[in-house]
């Protein structure tokens, strides 16, 4: 035997596609290149070559076809990737959670409602609402608990005041809305939550960084302020009783506004409550607060 046909067959052997299971897959290319030339010339494909051609489905041919004659790939690497990417998050965004937990569900119902109420009680959102009409004295009472008015006034205040304890309990009352507008401008900020009707801020808003929804800064200045009036002025119980009612007014007018939900509003009420202990915890004495009166106005000296 010669010795190049015992080489060929050790490779036919080694070949995979001459396996049994590929036999009808490597049968029909054979055909199909040696159809015209070869020992047999131009003699008919054989009946078991026919026949292993009829068993081959559709796909297959179409395989082959591609295999033989190879389609340029119009499409680009980056569509593609993007393609593979979009069909593995759509499964993902578009699942349903079938067991969700009890707290879930609470927190989510209590939302539902909250956002429900809210809508409804904004009944003075627009001059064209329920109660349009008194829209304006709603505007003024919530006007009575933006931080601008409180600040400068205090700052009138404070510059008129000539005794050593008026100064110190409005140097202390100054800090305490400074800390009430920065902490609750940092949690708006980080929340980022929307007001039920989603209107869009005022002017006096944006510079007392009363932006979003989520806690109510009217509410909580108006606690912390009458709670502090309330401990460190001697008023009669009819003005007690008013200054009480207006904090809480105040809280109410910004839903009926449209301008807050519910939850905000108790958030702002807690939050001033906060405030006003954390001020009393850390309160200036009298010598500290006239130190920070002589910065303020440039007549500090470090000899005095």
């Amino acid at each position: 035997m010669p010795a190049h046909q015992s080489r060929s067959r050790i490779r036919d052997r080694n070949n995979v596609l001459n396996r049994p299971e590929f036999m009808s897959l490597n049968q029909p290319l054979r055909n199909s290149g040696g159809g015209g030339g070869g020992g047999s010339g131009g003699a008919e494909p054989s009946t078991s070559s026919r026949g292993s051609a009829r068993r081959l489905g559709p796909t297959t041919k179409h395989a082959q076809s591609q295999h033989s004659h190879p389609q340029p790939d119009t499409q680009e690497p980056g569509e593609s990737s993007k393609d593979r990417r979009e069909s593995l998050k759509l499964p993902e965004e578009d699942c349903m959670q079938l067991n969700p937990s009890f707290k879930g569900i609470a927190i989510n119902s209590l939302l539902a409602i909250d956002i429900c109420m809210s809508k409804r009680l904004g009944v003075c959102a627009h001059t064209y609402s329920p109660w349009g009409s008194v829209r304006a004295i709603v505007g003024l009472l919530a006007l009575t608990g933006h931080g601008i008015p409180w600040i400068c006034g205090t700052l009138l205040c404070l510059s008129r005041s000539n005794t050593l304890a008026g100064q110190e309990v409005l140097v202390n009352l100054l800090l305490a809305l400074i800390l009430d507008a920065m902490t609750v401008a940092g949690v708006q900020k980080l929340v980022k939550r929307k007001g039920p009707l989603e209107m869009n801020p005022s002017f006096l808003d944006y510079i007392a960084m009363d932006v979003y929804s989520f806690p109510a800064a009217h509410a909580s200045r108006a606690v912390m302020v009458a709670k502090f009036l309330l401990a460190h002025l001697v008023l009669a119980v009819p003005l007690r009783i008013m200054l009480v009612l207006w904090a809480f007014l105040v809280g109410v007018s910004r839903v009926l506004l449209g301008r807050h939900h519910l939850t905000d509003v108790g958030c702002g009420f807690a939050l001033g409550f906060l405030h006003y202990s954390l001020v009393e915890t850390v309160w200036l004495s009298s010598n500290t607060c006239q130190t920070l009166i002589s910065i303020g106005t440039l007549s500090w000296s470090p000899f005095n």
